[in-house]
């Protein structure tokens, strides 16, 4: 069943730029199961229109308290009684401001005093402002009264500037979303306090000249959702990521790289101090010898490259004097089986988690996956799922074989 089916959500979308990605977000807690509503304010329509939003919600969008045909049937209390739950998205620091105070001078800020529906925000403004004084008091009065803070992100901003500020993306923020109507699960029942967990995710980038490189299609999902279960579980979560466009999940540390040798520095490091190494990013076997320090030009119709081999992270990870819990992620095209009991063997792994990348809907970039859990003497599947789900599913059982193996 999905997570969010008969659920009745009124989206507040207020006046910042990050509205662009309010559409994609409707069309995907509706494939979640939710029934959407939209709430604009005036500013809002600046970015987005409401005709838009209407056509991915099916549903009329709301934008005026003093509508008088709305007003006929008191569409205000309606739409508060309506509501399971209220998600602004995004919040600005105005709005913000204006829930803070009880104000009531528009529909949306009527509706979060007339709702006995749960509130959740998603800030969104630039950075300078998310750290004003003012605002950091404003979200502490909300946090009090019980309203959800999702986010904000970090990362360029459309002014320029760069830090924290940014609406959260909208997988994270679905993912928020379905946690609040999902029964406790199994991570929220483990307990990994005082566990330090360091996560690889993501794609490396090797460059070929300054402006060309070799990636692969990792979107980096399936380790952000195994840094999020382990930090809901309780421990302390550091994910080495390439580049990846997903925010950070909240809790979690970022350390960011793009090459396959920055990687395995990183990990090496960390590595030194963790219990638990779960290498799920899609590391480059091979990086360019030499690096052209000018963009190389289009000549001959053919050209080669020179490439040499890697360092493997998680088998040097493994080989460490005191090496934590080590888990390996295998994803191959066939024989997927025998190529992950071979990289189990080889590089002394305590676990390793096999994906088949061949199969349509599971895999880079999809939002599901499914796993073959293998170590030395244990075989687990873990079939198709959300990466969410399959990720609380992981993390359980390397807390299972991490306790057993201490």
């Amino acid at each position: 069943m999905q997570i969010l089916q008969g659920k009745k959500i009124v989206l507040g979308i207020t006046g910042g730029i990050a509205a662009y990605k309010t559409p994609e977000l409707v069309r995907r807690l509706k494939d979640n199961g939710a029934d959407v509503r939209v709430v604009m304010t005036t500013a809002a329509k600046a970015f987005i229109t409401p005709l838009t939003l209407q056509a991915v919600s099916a549903n009329a969008v709301s934008d005026s308290l003093l509508d008088s045909q709305a007003e006929l049937a008191m569409g205000h209390i309606e739409l508060a009684k309506w509501a399971d739950f209220i998600l602004i998205a995004p919040a600005t620091a105005d709005a913000i401001a204006r829930i803070t105070c009880g104000m009531a001078n528009d529909l949306l800020t009527t509706l979060c005093l007339a709702t006995s529906a749960p509130i959740a925000i998603a800030p969104a403004m630039n950075q300078q402002m998310w750290h004003a004084e003012i605002t950091q008091e404003n979200i502490a009065k909300l946090i009090l009264r019980k309203i959800a803070v999702f986010g904000p992100g970090s990362g360029a901003q459309a002014c320029g500037d760069v830090g924290l500020g940014r609406m959260l993306d909208v997988d994270p923020l679905v993912s928020h979303v379905c946690q609040f109507f999902q029964p406790a699960s199994k991570t929220a029942q483990l307990d990994l306090s005082g566990q330090r967990w360091v996560i690889t995710a993501g794609p490396t980038r090797e460059a070929i000249d300054p402006v060309r490189y070799i990636s692969n299609h990792s979107s980096g999902k399936m380790g952000y959702a195994i840094a999020q279960a382990a930090q809901l579980a309780g421990a302390e979560v550091q994910i080495i990521s390439g580049p990846v466009s997903i925010g950070v999940p909240d809790g979690c540390k970022k350390i960011a790289v793009e090459s396959a040798l920055q990687m395995h520095q990183q990990a090496l490091e960390l590595a030194n101090k963790a219990d638990v190494f779960v290498a799920c990013a899609a590391v480059a076997d091979y990086r360019v010898s030499d690096v052209a320090t000018q963009k190389i030009k289009k000549s001959a119709d053919e050209m080669q490259l020179n490439l040499v081999k890697n360092p493997d992270i998680v088998a040097d990870v493994a080989a460490l004097p005191a090496k934590p819990f080590t888990v390996g992620f295998a994803a191959e095209t066939q024989d997927v089986a025998h190529y992950a009991l071979d990289k189990l063997k080889r590089k002394n792994l305590d676990m390793i988690a096999a994906n088949n990348v061949a199969l349509l809907g599971q895999g880079f970039n999809s939002d599901d996956n499914a796993l073959t859990v293998f170590s030395s003497k244990n075989k687990t599947e873990l079939p198709l799922a959300s990466k969410k789900i399959l990720a609380e599913q992981l993390v359980q059982l390397i807390s299972q074989h991490y306790i057993e193996k201490k």
